[in-house]
């Protein structure tokens, strides 16, 4: 019920902000009662050339601007990176914030990604990006308080807000603004969330942040005023105060990008100065020069990172993005697959140019013009739905992509001549044939996990496309006829029948998802499951795999039956222990399958206790990393008693020799037998330690369990006081135990003799290795330049003894001269890791009272 009432709260940002676009299209349409698509097409023409290139000018001076804010932030930092990376990660992070919307969320992931590549920890990315946004609304503040104070803005009746008094918010504003820098630059007041604390910044970083905020919001301003036409009573200043309440609620509608919240605002203050029709023309010029231009050029220059890396000529200029290019490449070019099937969308919706259709109707029959406009309607539904599978990786969608993009240039060309859009499509193709090896996984085009967001963007698209039909032939008269009209001039038939095509991609979709496999809550294995899982562990070369024998967590099996994944859920974590276990070709794609069922179902992506061997595949999903504890292996060839180094063990293994100790290997057919023993000495252990069972990482005393495992006993004078089940690899390739209990009788050093003897044993037997398990938090460096993660397990470490002997446990296990593994785990990072490292404890101990208890 938790995830399922969390899910219901994260629709409502994506519902809110569809039906605020789908408000501003209501307002549109009352505003441009009067409009026709043709007036508004001719007004776009009548711009001239030198104002489109001032726009251009000052939207390249504001994203310049913008880049001092990271600049100014790793001022505050107190750390050092070269101009042209912080350019270009401030680059790249506003091109995504500012046309996908949810600022607070894509601004982050995107900077976390790129400047934890260069050394920045996930806390640092949160203090840089909190001065970011604080130094954005500062100028905010400055500068709309100014202007309600010199020159109050006249709200529009539509507003019904007319009795609100300007000047004193614009005081208020002011006296935010004084009241910030009074706070962080005189009084040094840091802010605290938790255990994290914010440094105020100092009084001369708040005073240039203001100053760069200020001149990034006029030049964003400036952008779009030298586009309109002279207008009189419209001076710059009363421009501005527009342009800034316009813009304050775009951004807090979580609409993207604010479209279609941005153009109603503006279009409802400036109709008094302005042609309606010549307003939302240079709005619509406005949109593509300051946002979709920047995010094309992104997009370009990350896909020619990919055409060229290899190309030495190249490597001074994309160097910088070699390290984290690849989680960004296919998020970009979702964004443009979604976008180029916006365009085709929009373009079916609306007439085609007159004069190239009369050249048009020369050379092409009007057959292959109708079907060519069909055709591309079809194709821009199938690319926007199609975007969600490019950025999950899929394979299959990256070569349908490719050649519904290729179609799609030539029924651009065919249908109207529309050489632009053509021109559109075929940067997507060029930007995504060089990225074939970003796109390795095998999975359903149909299937892939929406989320609310997808679909809200999917829907905005939808209403655009279907608001733009109805404005564009608003002057047409609707009857039954039309729907069989066919003539080179019969826009509004055919953008009628590209709406049936829309519709029609639109049922097979959802039907070929309601017709697919069901998406249901984890369960944890039967003995059906299990006995798939038995072979895949018995071929793995890692002990570990055995875990999921206990039975206590879900497994997730590839389509082949050949690999799994074993995961507990507690609360929003849905955590998977180790590595998918099976063939190493099958772990990235059953990894991704996993992450999919997590966002299926509302919940956190978390890996624990992995290897270095699938890093790649975590980091590929936009997971952080962070270091939980290191393996124990010995190698069992060089293993001996003899010599100095191990004088110790062997002295314990002689004394309880003597003392009459033994061991001996019972293989899995007699355990059965030895049960009603083994229980007694387990309750015995239990009890004397004042503990009880764990689960998930840990085993526990399950007598189906046991009986799968051959048994170490060990006897002293023909009485059991000690034993551990012996996990074994494929191939002899590592020997290892899980439950290892003893009687509260046994002698001291039994542990030192039971280790001892089995590392005689499987060197013995042929063993390659022994592995004596993880020892939690070890190997974390303690530097001043260590991420925070670093920095606490290492304390908690050292100083951590009375809630676990994590030292102790690592000098035990060091005395057999181990070599040490990393393990890892693989998680969302930020806020979110308290959360997760609360849910690992609850399904290891049982729930909450088994953390703050035994």
């Amino acid at each position: 019920m938790f995830i399922d009432r969390h899910r219901a709260f994260r629709l409502l940002g994506p519902l809110l902000a569809v039906v605020m676009f789908a408000g501003a299209l209501w307002v549109l349409h009352d505003e441009l009662r009067h409009v026709r698509y043709h007036d508004l097409i001719k007004q776009v023409g009548l711009i001239p050339g030198r104002r489109i290139g001032l726009a251009l000018a000052l939207t390249f001076l504001s994203y310049l601007t913008l880049t001092g804010y990271d600049a100014l932030g790793f001022l505050y930092l107190k750390r050092k990176l070269a101009y042209y990376r912080i350019g270009m990660a401030s680059f790249l992070g506003y091109a995504f914030s500012h046309n996908l919307g949810f600022a607070a969320l894509t601004g982050p992931a995107i900077r976390y990604r790129v400047y934890s590549a260069w050394g920045l920890t996930a806390f640092d990315v949160a203090k840089l990006f909190a001065l970011c946004g604080a130094t954005f609304w500062l100028g905010y503040l400055a500068l709309s308080g100014a202007a309600f104070l010199i020159e109050p803005l006249s709200l529009p009746d539509a507003f019904h807000l007319s009795s609100i008094p300007l000047r004193p918010l614009g005081a208020l504003l002011i006296g935010l603004l004084a009241f910030y820098l009074y706070w962080t630059g005189v009084r040094k007041r840091d802010l605290k969330l938790h255990s994290w604390v914010f440094p105020a910044p100092a009084l001369h970083l708040s005073i240039i942040g203001v100053i760069l905020s200020c001149i990034d919001w006029t030049l964003a301003g400036a952008v779009l005023y030298v586009l309109l036409p002279p207008a009189k009573g419209l001076a710059f200043s009363t421009f501005m105060s527009m342009f800034l309440l316009a813009q304050l609620v775009a951004l807090v509608c979580h609409v993207p990008g604010g479209i279609g919240v941005f153009e109603s605002l503006m279009l409802i203050f400036l109709k008094s100065h302005l042609d309606s029709s010549a307003i939302l023309g240079i709005l619509l010029v406005y949109r593509c020069i300051y946002y979709l231009f920047p995010l094309g050029v992104a997009t370009l220059l990350l896909a020619g990172h990919e055409a060229f890396r290899r190309r030495s000529i190249m490597i001074r200029l994309f160097g910088a993005l070699e390290t984290w290019a690849s989680p960004l490449v296919p998020n970009l070019l979702a964004i443009a697959m979604f976008l180029c099937g916006t365009v085709l969308l929009l373009s079916g919706a609306t007439p085609a140019t007159e004069d190239r259709l009369h050249w048009l109707r020369t050379v092409i029959p009007l057959p292959a013009v109708e079907a060519s406009h069909f055709i591309g309607s079809v194709i821009g539904t199938t690319l926007v739905i199609l975007a969600r599978a490019i950025q999950r990786r899929s394979s299959a969608a990256y070569f349908v992509a490719a050649g519904l993009l290729a179609v799609g240039i030539v029924s651009s060309l065919i249908k109207g001549l529309d050489y632009e859009e053509a021109i559109v499509l075929t940067i997507a193709i060029l930007a995504l044939v060089p990225c074939r090896r970003h796109f390795y996984r095998h999975a359903s085009v149909f299937h892939q996990p929406f989320s609310a967001g997808w679909i809200a963007a999917v829907a905005i698209a939808l209403l655009c496309t279907l608001w733009l039909c109805f404005f564009s032939y608003k002057h047409v008269d609707y009857n039954q006829e039309l729907w069989w009209h066919f003539s080179f001039r019969g826009d509004a038939p055919r953008s009628m029948r590209a709406l049936v095509g829309i519709t029609a991609v639109l049922l097979f979709f959802v039907f070929a998802r309601l017709l697919g496999p069901g998406r249901q809550r984890p369960q944890l294995p039967g003995p059906d499951e299990l006995r798939i899982a038995l072979p895949i562990i018995r071929m793995s070369p890692n002990t570990d795999a055995n875990l999921a024998l206990l039975g206590d967590k879900s497994l997730l099996f590839n389509d082949e039956k050949d690999a799994f994944i074993m995961y507990g859920v507690s609360g929003r974590s849905w955590i998977a222990l180790g590595d998918p276990v099976g063939p190493a070709s099958r772990q990235r794609d059953l990894a991704w399958n996993f992450h999919e069922l997590c966002d299926a179902h509302g919940g956190t992506t978390v890996f624990y206790e992995v290897s270095n061997t699938c890093l790649p595949h975590y980091l590929e999903m936009g997971l952080g990393i962070a270091k939980v504890g290191e393996d124990a292996h010995v190698a069992l060839a060089d293993f001996t008693l003899e010599g100095s180094a191990h004088k110790e063990l062997r002295q314990v293994r002689n004394r309880l020799t003597k003392d009459g100790c033994a061991l001996t290997i019972a293989p899995a057919t007699d355990v059965e037998a030895l049960l009603p023993e083994l229980r007694r000495v387990s309750d015995a252990w239990l009890m004397e330690k004042h503990t009880r069972e764990k689960g998930f990482s840990l085993g526990f005393f399950d007598e189906s369990y046991l009986s799968q495992f051959p048994i170490a006993l060990l006897h002293r004078h023909n009485s059991l006081v000690a034993f551990a089940n012996l996990w074994q690899a494929a191939e002899k390739e590592e020997l290892s135990i899980d439950l290892m209990r003893y009687a509260p009788d046994a002698p001291s050093g039994v542990m030192d003799f039971l280790f001892s003897e089995l590392m005689l044993w499987g060197k013995a037997e042929g063993y390659r290795r022994f592995n004596l398990g993880m020892a939690p938090l070890a190997g974390l460096d303690h530097h001043p330049l260590s991420p925070v993660w670093n920095k606490i397990g290492n304390a908690i470490f050292r100083h951590g003894e009375h809630f676990y002997n994590f030292r102790g446990l690592r000098q035990y296990k060091a005395k057999f001269n181990p070599e040490w593994r990393p393990r890892y785990l693989a998680h969302p990072g930020g806020l979110a890791l308290p959360g997760i490292l609360l849910d690992l404890g609850s399904l290891t101990s049982g729930g909450i009272k088994g953390i703050v208890g035994k």
